[in-house]
C-alpha cells in the first residue's frame, strides 16, 4: 500500500466523516522524503480513536467559545497555575522553605519526567516505525524475491531461446557461408555439390567436342563435294518436252543435247508410224464400208425392183455432194488436225523417262533433306544445351544477388538494431532511471520512456494529473487488458454470428442453384413451369391474333358482299330490326305479307 493510501485508511479508523471522498494517489507527493515517512507511519501507528475528541466535549468547547468568556492558552494558563501555586504556599506561610524545596525538587523531576517521556515517546515512534518498516521491508523482500524468481525463469526462458536461435543462426551461417566460400581443395573433396557454379564443366565441354567432331565428320562424309549441284542438275528447265518443230542446236559433246536429238528422233520415228498406221487403218476401213455397200445394194436388187431413172440420177448426185463433202473434211482432217495429235502424243512419248528422272531426284532430294533435319536436330540439341546452361547461370546469378541484397538488408537491420539496443542500455544506465537510493512511487518528469508508455496506454482519454505514478500505468494496463479481452470476447460472439450467416448464405445459395441448375448441368434463367405458361399463353396469344384476322377478313368480304348483293342487304336489315326494332320489324312482315298475297291473288287472277 502506498503512502497516500495508508494516511487516507488511518483517517478512515479515527472517524474523519470525509475519508470516503479523498483519492490516496493525491498525496504520495507529501511524503516522498524519508522525515514525511517516519511521521506518516508514527501517525498512523499511533493516533487512534482515544486522540479524538467526543461530541459532548465539542459540545461543551462550543458553548464556552459561543459564551464569551476568555479561553487561556499556552503562556496565560502557565500563569494562572503559577498564581494557584503562589497562593496556595501563602496560605501555608508556615511552610514555604519546606514548599519552595519541594517545589524545586517537583521542578526537577518534572523536567526528568518530561525528558523521560520525550524519550519514551521518540523511541516509541523509532520501535512503530522499525517495526512498521521491518514488516515492509519483509512483504518486499518476499515480493522482489517471488519477482526475481519469476523474472530469472523468464530470463532463462528467453535466454535460452536466444542461445537457441543464434546458435540455428550461426550455423546456418556457416553452411551459407561454406556454400559461397568454396574453395579448390573442397571442392574435390566434396562429393555433392551445391550451386552449379561449383560444378566443373571440363567433362561437358569436352563431350561437346567431341560431339561436335563427330558431327563435322558425318557432314563431310555424307555432304560431299558436287552434292549439291548433283541435287540441282535435274531442275525443270533441263526436263521439258521435245518440239521437233523447232530446229535443235547444241553441242553434240553434250550429253543433254544427245538425249534431245534421240529422244527427237523418237518422236519423228513415232510420227510416221502413226500416219501410215491412220493411213492403213483409213483404207481398210473404207474398203470394209464399200463392200458392206455393195453387198447391201446386190442384196436390195434382189429384193427389189428398180425405179425409175430420174430418182436414181437424183440420189446419185446427192451421194455425190455428199461424198466431195467427205473428202474436204478427210482432207482437212489429215492435213490439220490428225498432224497436230500426233505430235502432241509423240510429245507425250517421253513422259515416262521424265518422271523417272524426277523420282530419282526427288529421292535424292529427300536423302539430302533427311541427312540435313539429322544435322540440324543435333546442331539444336548442342545449341539448346547450352542456352539451357546458360539460362541455369543466369538464374543463379539472378538468385546470389537476390540473397546478397537481403543480407545486405539484414546487415543494416542488425546494425540499425545494435545502435537502437546500445541507445537503450545508455539510457537504462542513467543513475536518474536505473538507480534510487528511495523507491518513487511517482514517475520522474525526465524518464520519457515511462510518461510515452503512459500516454500509449491511455490512448485518446488522457486525463490532465499534476503527478503520473506507477501504480496508475499499471492500472492502465489492467483496464487495456480488460478490454483485450472483451474485444476478443466480442470477435469470438462476432465470429460465431458470421459463421452462422455464412453457413445460412450457403444453404441459401444451395437452394439457388438447385432452382437455377434444376439438377442439371446448364443454367436456367428462368423457372420451367413459367416458360411453360408463357409458352401456352404466346401460343393462345397467336391464335386470338389469328381469330381476329379471320374476323376482319370476314368482315370485309361480308362488306364487299353487302355492297354488290341487294338481297343481303336487306337481310342485314332485317337482322337488325329484330334485335333493336321488333314492332318496326313485324310492320315490315305484315307489309311484305300483304304484297306476296296481293302478288299471288294477281297471278292466280
Amino acid at each position: 500500500m502506498n503512502s497516500g493510501n495508508q494516511f487516507v485508511e488511518t483517517l478512515k479508523k479515527v472517524g474523519y466523516p470525509k475519508a470516503a471522498q479523498l483519492n490516496g494517489e493525491d498525496f504520495d507527493w507529501l511524503f516522498e522524503t524519508v522525515e514525511d515517512k517516519s511521521f506518516l507511519e508514527w501517525f498512523c501507528g499511533s493516533v487512534n480513536e482515544q486522540h479524538v475528541l467526543a461530541e459532548k466535549e465539542l459540545q461543551a468547547f462550543d458553548a464556552l467559545l459561543k459564551s464569551g468568556k476568555p479561553i487561556l492558552e499556552e503562556e496565560a494558563l502557565d500563569e494562572v497555575l503559577k498564581t494557584c501555586k503562589t497562593f496556595d504556599s501563602k496560605s501555608s506561610s508556615m511552610e514555604e522553605g519546606e514548599l519552595q524545596k519541594l517545589e524545586e525538587e517537583f521542578q526537577a523531576l518534572q523536567k526528568i519526567k518530561n525528558l523521560k517521556i520525550h524519550r519514551r515517546n521518540k523511541l516509541q515512534m523509532m520501535a512503530s516505525t522499525n517495526s512498521d518498516m521491518s514488516l515492509k521491508l519483509n512483504d518486499k523482500a518476499e515480493e522482489a524475491a517471488k519477482i526475481l524468481k519469476e523474472g530469472q525463469g523468464i530470463f532463462t526462458a528467453v535466454n535460452t531461446k536466444i542461445n537457441n536461435e543464434l546458435h540455428s543462426l550461426t550455423e546456418g551461417v556457416k553452411k551459407l557461408t561454406f556454400f559461397f566460400t568454396f574453395s579448390d581443395s573442397e571442392q574435390d573433396l566434396s562429393p555433392h555439390p551445391v550451386f552449379l557454379s561449383q560444378l566443373a564443366l571440363d567433362k561437358y565441354l569436352c563431350q561437346e567436342e567431341k560431339s561436335t567432331a563427330a558431327l563435322t565428320s558425318y557432314t563431310k562424309k555424307q555432304f560431299f563435294q558436287g552434292i549439291s549441284e548433283l541435287v540441282e542438275s535435274s531442275n525443270e528447265e533441263n526436263f521439258q518436252l521435245v518440239d521437233i518443230s523447232k530446229p535443235l542446236i547444241c553441242d553434240e559433246n553434250d550429253e543433254v543435247c544427245k538425249e534431245r536429238l534421240e529422244m527427237a528422233r523418237l518422236q519423228m520415228a513415232y510420227i510416221c508410224a502413226q500416219h501410215q498406221l491412220i493411213q492403213l487403218k483409213a483404207k481398210d476401213i473404207s474398203i470394209n464400208s464399200s463392200v458392206q455397200w455393195a453387198e447391201n445394194y446386190l442384196q436390195s436388187l434382189k429384193n427389189k425392183t428398180f425405179g425409175k431413172e430420174q430418182h436414181l440420177e437424183a440420189r446419185i448426185s446427192s451421194l455425190n455432194s455428199e461424198i466431195s463433202k467427205i473428202k474436204k473434211q478427210l482432207t482437212q482432217i489429215n492435213n490439220e488436225i490428225l498432224p497436230s495429235l500426233v505430235k502432241e502424243n509423240a510429245q507425250l512419248l517421253n513422259m515416262p523417262v521424265v518422271k523417272g528422272d524426277f523420282d530419282l531426284q526427288i529421292a535424292r532430294q529427300d536423302y539430302y533433306t533427311s541427312r540435313q533435319d539429322q544435322v540440324c536436330n543435333q546442331l539444336l540439341k548442342q545449341k539448346a544445351s547450352f542456352e539451357f546452361l546458360q539460362l541455369a547461370y543466369e538464374i543463379e546469378l539472378r538468385k546470389h544477388r537476390d540473397n546478397h541484397h537481403q543480407l545486405e538488408n539484414i546487415i543494416q537491420d542488425l546494425k540499425q538494431s545494435s545502435k537502437a539496443l546500445e541507445q537503450r542500455l545508455e539510457m537504462m544506465s542513467d543513475p536518474l532511471i536505473s538507480q534510487h537510493a528511495v523507491p518513487r512511487n511517482t514517475i520522474d518528469s525526465r524518464d520519457d520512456a515511462s510518461h510515452r508508455l503512459y500516454q500509449l496506454l491511455e490512448g485518446e482519454n488522457q486525463k490532465q494529473q499534476l503527478f503520473r505514478t506507477h501504480e496508475g500505468i499499471e492500472q492502465v494496463a489492467q483496464k487495456l487488458k480488460q478490454d483485450i479481452t472483451s474485444v476478443q470476447d466480442q470477435l469470438a460472439v462476432s465470429s460465431q454470428e458470421q459463421f452462422l450467416f455464412l453457413s445460412k448464405l450457403d444453404s441459401d445459395l444451395d437452394a439457388l442453384c438447385d432452382s437455377l441448375y434444376c439438377g442439371g448441368n446448364q443454367v436456367l434463367l428462368s423457372n420451367q413451369e413459367l416458360t411453360d405458361q408463357l409458352y401456352q399463353l404466346e401460343m393462345n396469344l397467336n391464335k386470338l391474333n389469328q381469330l381476329i384476322m379471320d374476323f376482319l377478313a370476314d368482315v370485309k368480304a361480308k362488306r364487299k358482299v353487302l355492297e354488290t348483293n341487294t338481297l343481303h342487304q336487306m337481310e342485314r336489315k332485317l337482322y337488325v330490326y329484330f334485335f333493336k326494332d321488333e314492332d318496326y320489324l313485324k310492320d315490315i312482315v305484315e307489309k311484305l305479307e300483304h304484297q306476296s298475297q296481293a302478288q299471288t291473288i294477281g297471278l292466280e287472277d
